[in-house]
């Protein structure tokens, strides 16, 4: 499946914006900083993200919720 497959459900981000693609919830994460990308709930939602570019299926599933999963942790942390 190709990093530009949409989720069935965008992932809405505090103001506003939406993570609609497996390449926007990438990047997303890319733009956080070396310390959060290293943990273990952005490890998993990196994981899916990658299981679902490379397989498809009920991945696409899994990685929405890791995604929502992590940003929820971050929330919850601040």
């Amino acid at each position: 499946m190709p990093w530009s497959a949409a989720f069935d459900d965008p992932i809405a981000l505090r103001g506003g914006r939406k993570l609609r693609t497996l390449q926007e919830a990438a990047d997303h994460i890319m733009q956080l900083s070396e310390d959060a990308q290293h943990a273990s709930h952005w490890q998993t939602a990196i994981e899916t993200l990658i299981n679902a570019a490379e397989t498809g299926g009920g991945w696409m599933m899994f990685a929405r919720i890791a995604m929502l999963r992590a940003l929820n942790a971050d929330v919850h942390r601040k």
